[in-house]
């Protein structure tokens, strides 16, 4: 059993790697596994209601997340064909990250389809360390203003969404505890993105950084 120390180091361990757990004094609050992205703006507008309640369009993947484990996702459609089946895919690929965490195994059919190159790397090994120490995730996680900051050629794209994860924690896979901590506006992440189009239409990402605590996803 993980002693008082070592469930707290433990917790920052987990967010040092993005899910991230409020009241760790070290973590410094940004990330990064990728050069700037280019057209990778801030801003984006309000997303009014969650893409959940509408029906599964063919060929959309599956999602098989632990019992104790809800994804929320707030996506909108922009009018624009392009931009729509990117956000799709990109809001896809927030939910492949986090059933991959809640399996603690990077190599999912989904993270496979909706991740490629250095992003499909790094989450890989960042995923293989949670699990060796030990956590996996537990609780409510929201996914929301998604907005396409630049296409070319209809083959690329730059991307932004935020992640709320106030009501979302690490958990010990060993003795079931979910280590609560505190709200903070650290747990609400904006993530930048560059996404490329696959042979099979699958908008799939490629670089992603991060940084916590951002002004344009924090909410009250």
């Amino acid at each position: 059993m993980l002693t008082t120390r070592r469930r707290v180091a433990a917790a920052c361990l987990l967010a040092a790697v993005t899910f991230s757990v409020a009241g760790c004094s070290s973590d410094s609050g940004d990330g990064t596994n990728s050069d700037e992205i280019a057209g990778a703006g801030g801003g984006g507008e309000e997303s009014p209601s969650p893409s959940a309640s509408a029906a599964p369009e063919k060929g959309a993947p599956t999602f098989d997340f632990p019992s104790d484990v809800k994804a929320a996702v707030e996506n909108k459609q922009t009018g624009d064909a392009t931009k729509d089946a990117i956000l799709r895919d990109v809001a896809y690929s927030a939910q492949a990250r986090l059933e991959a965490f809640g399996k603690g195994k990077g190599q999912t059919a989904n993270m496979n389809r909706y991740f490629a190159a250095s992003a499909l790397t790094y989450w890989t090994n960042r995923i293989a360390t949670v699990k060796e120490n030990g956590l996996t995730v537990s609780g409510d996680y929201r996914y929301f203003d998604f907005e396409v900051t630049d296409v070319t050629n209809g083959k690329t794209a730059a991307v932004r969404y935020c992640e709320d994860q106030s009501k979302g924690y690490s958990k010990e896979i060993s003795t079931k505890k979910v280590l609560r901590t505190q709200p903070s506006d650290k747990d609400f992440i904006l993530y930048t993105l560059q996404a490329a189009k696959d042979s099979r239409g699958d908008w799939q990402v490629q670089k992603q950084s991060w940084k916590k605590g951002d002004a344009s996803c924090v909410q009250g």
